[in-house]
């Protein structure tokens, strides 16, 4: 169950990645194309910058949970909600329901806490 769990996580963080690119494009419907593509390529490029430095098992930065729990707060919820915002509110909702109910799973099986090094 734990390898199942890890794995859908793994999709579940590239589906964030594809939700901040999908939702950083439509979030401004009315904007010039240039810097709507533009905004749906840098969010996706800082959110890998930030998951790596701070969230991934095998990140540089370990001495702060907080920042641990932050970005991958700040990745997940800001991916949900830029989808919502670009007019995707049901696959907005699926995609959080999926990344909570993941979440709390690994939790329950003492896979996600900050102390985890892979």
């Amino acid at each position: 169950m734990t390898g199942t769990q890890l794995a859908l996580r793994l999709l579940l963080e590239l589906a964030s990645l594809a939700a901040l690119a999908v939702g950083g494009y439509g979030v401004w419907a009315d904007g010039p194309v240039v810097l709507r593509t533009l905004i749906a390529l840098a969010l996706p490029v800082l959110a890998v910058v930030l998951w790596g430095r701070y969230a991934a098992p095998r990140r540089p930065v370990r001495d702060s949970a907080l920042l641990w729990y932050g970005v991958q707060l700040l990745v997940w919820g800001g991916a949900v909600a830029l989808l919502a915002a670009g007019g995707h509110s049901g696959w907005a909702f699926g995609l959080g329901v999926v990344m909570a109910v993941n979440t709390l799973v690994l939790w329950s099986l003492g896979e996600w806490s900050p102390a985890i090094e892979r």
